[in-house]
């Protein structure tokens, strides 16, 4: 079965069907343990980490942690990302990233530090059949660029950072909605909304059109709200306050 393109188990598009949503959703994230737990429940489609994450977690050991991962989630679409800030080198990580299964894409930044950009590399690998996640994205100039470095028949993802896009003021919607349109023709591309700040921006992204969104443990936790009647998440509101006050014996 797939979805959007992408393979997963049965139980995972089942459990997307249930909250209504087209878009694919993938658990962004480097804590094995929840990794495993949003697999085994079918909530998460795919998976996306990156080294801030890994770092975060306290994780010391690259390939060893990717490894675990890999044997634990065999068959579904799991992002890892190169670290190195040169292009030669950032070639020479992937190719042995990719070599870690089928499974696997290969995250690699749209420019370098020094704000060089890597069109030349994505080009390069993507012609020899790594499946990459191009990151970090967040202009429509970027998509464009990106686009024409993908090889015709050759799985990639573009992660459009509209969380950060958010961040800076700016609507992302639009945006996204371009970025939908200007890979529409070539199949091979899916447009990935990246770092959502809010559950909303889960129902955005499947209005876009947007193939995945990527989301952490805290928001996949919340998709099961949706169509929850405002009236009694209001009471529940309040009695969440009532047993707060209870249990820490307030007075006045």
């Amino acid at each position: 079965m797939t979805t959007q393109g992408l393979p997963v188990t049965t139980s995972a598009a089942r459990q997307v069907r249930s909250h209504g949503l087209r878009v694919a959703v993938f658990c962004d994230g480097a804590n094995l343990n929840d990794m495993v737990a949003a697999y085994r429940s079918g909530v998460a489609q795919g998976f996306t980490t990156n080294p801030t994450l890994m770092r975060k977690a306290g994780i010391t050991d690259y390939v060893g942690f990717a490894r675990d991962v890999l044997r634990e989630i065999p068959d579904l679409p799991i992002s890892f990302e190169v670290f190195a800030d040169d292009f030669g080198t950032m070639a020479e990580q992937a190719t042995k990233i990719a070599s870690w299964g089928p499974n696997v894409f290969v995250k690699v930044p749209v420019m370098n530090t020094k704000r060089e950009p890597a069109y030349d590399l994505i080009r390069q690998l993507s012609r020899e059949g790594i499946k990459l996640n191009v990151t970090a994205v967040m202009t429509l100039d970027q998509c464009l660029a990106v686009r024409e470095a993908i090889a015709v028949g050759t799985p990639a993802i573009l992660s459009v950072f509209a969380g950060r896009v958010a961040d800076t003021g700016t609507d992302p919607v639009p945006m996204m909605r371009e970025a939908v349109n200007i890979c529409a023709e070539h199949p091979e591309i899916m447009v990935l909304w990246a770092s959502p700040r809010e559950v909303l921006n889960i129902y955005q992204a499947d209005e876009c059109g947007c193939h995945i969104i990527t989301a952490t443990p805290d928001l996949l936790a919340k998709l099961p709200l949706r169509g929850k009647d405002l009236t009694e998440y209001s009471r529940e509101t309040v009695q969440m306050f009532f047993d707060d006050a209870q249990k820490a014996g307030f007075q006045l």
